[in-house]
């Protein structure tokens, strides 16, 4: 008997590992051909109109850089708010900055407004009782993405990413992001990271709300709507932008098929900054293609200073076909490099909450900001460039002399990018 239900047990955990790392739809395999480049309005029709949500015109995006523009700019708005707060956001920590921002949300509670905040169950794990009571007995709704019950543990691993704020559904708040210590600061050192933000105002911010709010309906099965959520929006500058949102649960590979049409439409340059760098096979043969095609592709990536080794170990060991192929990688080095950002042919801007990994891609509940405006490609070029400035070139040589057992311990790692 004892044997029997050894047996099952291990047969259902198979069952659940399964579940959870496997998405429900059929993963992209095919290479998407480059047909068109960025600047045709073929690629416009194709992103709004076969990849998702309408590209909307009028509107206006600013970058944040580092926790010292990034919170105050937050808290303003928040302070600020006379009908509706809506928040979501995978890491919610206790700290200086989070009792500051329950501060802020509570006052505005008591005050009339109704605030709503979506913290993913598993990375607000760290955030203590103290600051989640604070805010419902002041009137806030908290409620947490997938707690763990014994009827969603198929669910477990589909956790949401995103970073979403939302004020009076006119001013919108996305990026890399956390609520927690390591994002204060201006990444002056290694206990305070590098992290872009955006202020968001237009049309587009409704775009922003309907993807909170699809998310808020999943874990309270609550439908907000009205003019309190979405007023009349105004132009408030010439930017095209779309909200392009992804989940497990209805379009798992939308953000993996946005990124590789935006790859494969590049004819001049692609400039990526991200935290967790492990992409999967098409990814990287999509960017091998790129290059090859005679686009410069330049990735910035942490260095040594990351809160995840094994993540930097696994993306390591899938550089060498990227490198063989041209593309320049280099590694961030006063802090952890937590960006978001994908420039291609000074043109397409894509930020938000989406890694280059299969987490991102499959598993998790993502949303990023797509722009489609040359001033604003140009302002985050500067950007990148002062981020490259501040990090050291992997070439080639010196990738391929690595010491065999790191070389090893890497290449094993990259097996399970899937599980990272």
């Amino acid at each position: 008997m004892p044997v029997i239900l050894a047996t099952i047990a291990v047969t259902l955990l198979i069952g659940l590992l399964y579940i959870n790392f496997t998405g429900p739809e059929k993963k992209v395999e095919t290479e998407i051909e480059h047909l068109y480049p960025v600047e045709d309005p073929q690629f416009l029709r194709s992103m709004g109109l076969l990849m998702g949500p309408s590209i909307l015109e009028g509107n206006k995006a600013t970058e944040l850089l580092n926790g010292d523009q990034i919170f105050p700019a937050m808290l303003q708005a928040i302070r600020a708010a006379k009908k509706t707060v809506l928040f979501e956001t995978f890491i919610y920590w206790s700290g200086d900055i989070g009792n500051e921002i329950a501060d802020a949300l509570s006052e505005r509670a008591r005050a009339g407004v109704k605030v709503h905040v979506l913290l993913d169950w598993v990375g607000s794990s760290r955030v203590e009782d103290a600051i989640v009571d604070k805010m419902k007995s002041a009137g806030v709704e908290v409620r947490k993405y997938h707690p763990l019950r014994w009827y969603n543990l198929d669910r477990m691993n589909n956790r949401t990413h995103r970073k979403l704020l939302i004020v009076d559904g006119s001013i919108g708040f996305t990026g890399g992001v956390g609520i927690a210590p390591q994002w204060t600061g201006n990444a002056q050192d290694p206990d305070h990271w590098r992290d872009t933000h955006y202020r968001v105002e237009g049309p587009i911010v409704a775009q922003m709300q309907s993807v909170m709010l699809d998310n808020w309906s999943k874990a309270t099965g609550k439908v907000l709507h009205g003019r309190d959520y979405f007023p009349p929006l105004q132009p408030a500058g010439d930017q095209s932008a779309q909200m392009f949102a992804s989940s497990p649960n209805g379009g798992s590979e939308s953000m993996l098929m946005m990124m590789l049409l935006a790859i494969t439409a590049a004819t001049r340059a692609i400039d990526i900054a991200n935290a967790y760098f492990v992409p999967e096979d098409i990814t990287r043969r999509a960017l091998v293609a790129a290059a090859k095609r005679g686009v410069r592709v330049r990735v910035i990536v942490p260095g040594e200073h990351i809160d995840t080794a094994i993540v930097r170990r696994a993306s390591r060991g899938l550089w060498g076909e990227l490198l063989e192929a041209g593309v320049q990688i280099h590694e961030y080095q006063p802090t952890m490099l937590h960006c978001k950002l994908m420039v291609v042919d000074g043109l397409m801007t894509t930020v938000g909450s989406t890694n280059f990994d299969v987490r991102s891609f499959r598993l998790n509940d993502e949303a990023n900001l797509n722009i489609y405006d040359a001033a604003f490609a140009a302002r985050q070029s500067e950007v990148f460039e002062a981020d490259l400035k501040q990090s050291r070139r992997v070439t080639l040589q010196t990738w391929r002399a690595r010491p065999f057992t790191e070389k090893l311990h890497e290449h094993a790692l990259a097996w399970f990018g899937s599980l990272l």
